[in-house]
């Protein structure tokens, strides 16, 4: 019977130590911006919002000019005709507005787009170092608030150095 026990107990001992977990954590934003397809990604995407830009420049130029043309406008005119610029001038406001906002979303497509093979070549590099150091977890600590986190758990200078990147020097104050 203790034998039994002893043997049971065993069992689960070895079970509960194989199934803790390790976890690293990275700051993968970092890398990220490290990485010299960075630069040409930056490049590119400010040449993108400079079109977009441009043409947002456009309406609010013409938006400017109908505001300065109804200001002119002889104050003994019918209210009829005044409504009908008001309401012109209004529609070109919320055109400015959207404009804005598709902008935004625009740029924000085209960043996802043209960082995604810079995050898939970093996620390549994670998951060879999270398999060869046998981590089970990989979290990464940019834009998330941790209470803790051991620094020999953190792989961001191994992902560095898989990636051939090196780290800058520090900022002089």
């Amino acid at each position: 019977m203790k034998l039994k026990l002893v043997l049971v107990v065993f069992c689960f001992a070895s079970f509960f130590a194989n199934s803790q977990t390790k976890v690293g954590t990275i700051n993968s934003e970092f890398i990220v911006g490290l990485m010299p397809e960075a630069k040409e990604v930056l490049k590119e995407l400010n040449l993108y919002a400079s079109k977009l830009d441009s043409s947002y420049q456009d309406k609010l130029a013409n938006y400017n000019a109908k505001v300065a043309a109804f200001q002119k406008l002889d104050p003994n005119l019918s209210d009829t005709f005044k409504k009908i610029k008001v309401d012109e001038i209004n529609a070109l406001e919320q055109d400015l507005q959207k404009s804005q906002q598709n902008g935004n979303s625009l740029i924000g497509l085209r960043r996802d787009q043209l960082m995604n093979p810079l995050y898939q070549i970093l996620g390549k590099a994670i998951t060879e170092i999270a398999k060869a150091d046998g981590y089970s977890q990989v979290l990464t600590s940019s834009g998330n608030e941790f209470a803790y986190i051991d620094e020999a758990f953190d792989i961001t200078q191994k992902v560095m150095d898989k990636l051939g990147l090196k780290m800058p020097p520090p900022a002089k104050k």
